[in-house]
Order: structure tokens, then sequence, then C-alpha cells
């Protein structure tokens, strides 16, 4: 849980109580940023026994770079110089998204980083929106779905238009798989729409049944008021959206494959 120094009055009593009757089975972890505030809280928690990792503050530019190095070499890597400052300038001074992204460039570099693998991961990831999300969705790519997600949401695109953008590619696939043609032209005369955009959407509906998008749309719904503060986390939300519909995806695939085995 983060941000605890910042807990409301009601969060923070609640979390004391709890600390006193623990749940055995559950690991719960709280960061406090430090100072007075919500102070009673870290007294609770080291009283009943609570294990407490001390967090030096990082401020300077060279401690910063040394924490790069640090996690690449802990994840088995080595960072030159240049990419780690590379690094540094396309990310940030966010700890967490500098511990996130080196541990994707190890993965996606084989464990050896240059300015060279800085620049080609992130020139990659700058331009992610929510339709980069939702292409990634509606293919079924349930780890490119999170990733680029994540990448959304580091980059700042609103909750709410990743949302839209989900809905959007989920109904026009919808609407392109429910007509009996597939001519570009017919379609896109027919639902008003750039033939560009009739061609992307018959590429997201392979794999897709009807039935499977309209629960997809019914999924989209859901989310749009979730967003909207239905729900406590909208990043959470989101992320839980995202998995539900391609796990449609591919139950509708299994079961369209169950029904094709006994025809051959």
């Amino acid at each position: 849980m983060l941000g605890v120094h910042e807990a409301a009055a009601a969060l923070a009593e609640a979390l004391v109580g709890y600390a006193t009757q623990p749940d055995p089975d559950l690991t719960l972890v709280v960061v406090h940023s430090g100072g007075k505030r919500n102070e009673a809280l870290l007294k609770a928690f080291r009283a009943a026994g609570a294990a407490v990792d001390e967090c030096p503050k990082i401020s300077s530019a060279g401690e910063r770079m040394a924490f790069v190095r640090n996690e690449v070499r802990r994840l088995g890597g080595r960072i030159s110089p240049d990419a780690a400052t590379a690094l540094l300038e396309a990310v940030g001074n966010d700890l967490r998204q500098l511990s996130s992204a080196a541990g994707q460039l190890v993965s996606d570099f084989g464990g050896s980083i240059d300015a060279e693998a800085v620049a080609r991961f992130h020139r990659g990831q700058a331009e992610v929106t929510g339709f980069t999300v939702a292409e990634r969705v509606l293919m079924g790519d349930t780890a490119g779905s999170v990733e680029m997600l994540r990448w959304a949401l580091q980059r700042g695109v609103a909750h709410v238009l990743i949302a839209d953008a989900l809905a959007d590619g989920v109904r026009t696939a919808a609407r392109v798989a429910s007509l009996n043609t597939n001519d570009v032209g017919d379609l896109a005369r027919t639902l008003k729409l750039p033939p560009w955009k009739v061609r992307k959407a018959q590429a997201q509906a392979r794999g897709w049944t009807i039935d499977a998008l309209q629960q997809a749309m019914g999924v989209a719904a859901e989310l749009n008021a979730d967003v909207k503060g239905v729900a406590a986390s909208a990043d959470y939300a989101l992320e839980r959206a995202v998995r539900r519909i391609v796990a449609i995806r591919a139950e509708s695939a299994r079961g369209r494959d169950a029904r094709v085995r006994p025809g051959r």
C-alpha cells in the first residue's frame, strides 16, 4: 500500500487496528515516505513485529545513476555509462519506473545494454496510446496488452481515453463481423467508416465470435463506469478489463476449434 503517510484518518486507524491482529495468510506491504504524519502507523507495525526496510532517499543525479546500474546488475545485465544516462533522460527520476525499465531492457537485449538499445526501446514506447492497447487486446496478446497498458499509464495517457479506445475497438470489430460481407467498400459505405479503419477492424475481428464480442462490449461498458469513479483503482480496473477481454477471445477460439474438429 503506497503513500500511507497521506492516508485519511479512518484508513490510518483501520491499519493500526489490523497491525494488532494481522491475517496470517496475507502479506501487507506499506510504504511511508517519512515525516511525522501517520507516524503512529509505523510504530504500530514495528510493535507488531513487522519487517522494516529503510530506503534512504535518492536525490542526486549520481545516486540515480548508481541505482540504475545496480538494478541492471541485480538482474544479471550490464549497462554502459552513456546508456544509463540515456535511460535517466528517457524515463525521469521515478525509481519504480527506472527499475521496471531496467528489467525490460535486460530481458529484451540479452543483458548487455548500450545507448542504442535504450533509444530503440523508448522510441518504440513513446507513441503508446489507448488505441495501441486496444489493438493488442483485440489480437489476443495478453503480455503485449498489459505491457502497452502499463506504458500508456506511465506516459500519462488518461484512464478514460484508454477505456474509450477499448470500447471503440470492440464495437467496431463487432459491427464489421456482424455484416455478411468481406467487401471493404461495401462495409465502409454501410458503416460510414474510412476503408483503412474497416480493414483494421476486419483483422482485429478474426478469432472472435459475435457472442464473444458482445461479452467484450459488456466488459468495456463496466470499465467505462469504473474509470469514471466506480472503481477504487482505475489502474486495476483497466488491467482487469484487458485480461478479461483477452480471456473471452481465447475462450471463443477454443469453442470454435472444438466445433470444427468433428467435421474433419
